[in-house]
This record gives structure tokens, C-alpha cells and sequence, in this order.
């Protein structure tokens, strides 16, 4: 297991009842420059009060490269930001 908080750019969809989904999300990759990966299962969500910061936490598997990686993103809810907090390959 990986651990990481780094922004990362996410593409999502908002729902008319108020729920968030990730689409699609592009990571930084250090040779590279930029991976991009399509979310195929969102596993687990949950909103977490983060030291004064409320924050969605999505438990995803994401299809990178003809591969599957389990990750865990973090969506800031004030300031409207993604990171990703945990990789699990």
C-alpha cells in the first residue's frame, strides 16, 4: 500500500440529488508527465469531518493502463479540491 495526499484532477458527474461521482481521473506520473484513468467501481464512500475540513472519502478500483489499482480519493468539499490519499496495487 501506497500513501500519498497529492491533488489530482478528476472528472465527475453531479447528480440532481446532491451526490458526487468520479468519472475519470488524471495522475501525475513521474516519467510520464500525466496517466489518466477511468473509475470502474466506486467500492465505498463516506463524509468525514477532517480537523475542521468536511470531506468525502471514495473508496474506488480505477483501470490505469490495462490495469486495476484501488484507490482511495479525498474530495475537500469547501474549497471544491481532489486528492488522492491512498494506492493500493
Amino acid at each position: 500500500m501506497e500513501r500519498r495526499q497529492k491533488p489530482v484532477d478528476v472528472i465527475a458527474v453531479c447528480r440532481a440529488d446532491g451526490t458526487i461521482q468520479p468519472l475519470r481521473l488524471r495522475l501525475e506520473d513521474g516519467e510520464q508527465g500525466y496517466v489518466r484513468g477511468d473509475v470502474v467501481e466506486i467500492l465505498r464512500t463516506s463524509e468525514i469531518p477532517y480537523v475542521g475540513i468536511e470531506a468525502k472519502i471514495y473508496q474506488c478500483r480505477v483501470r490505469i493502463e490495462d490495469r486495476i489499482c484501488y484507490l482511495e480519493l479525498r474530495y475537500a468539499i469547501r474549497s471544491h479540491t481532489w486528492c488522492l490519499q491512498r494506492r493500493t496495487l
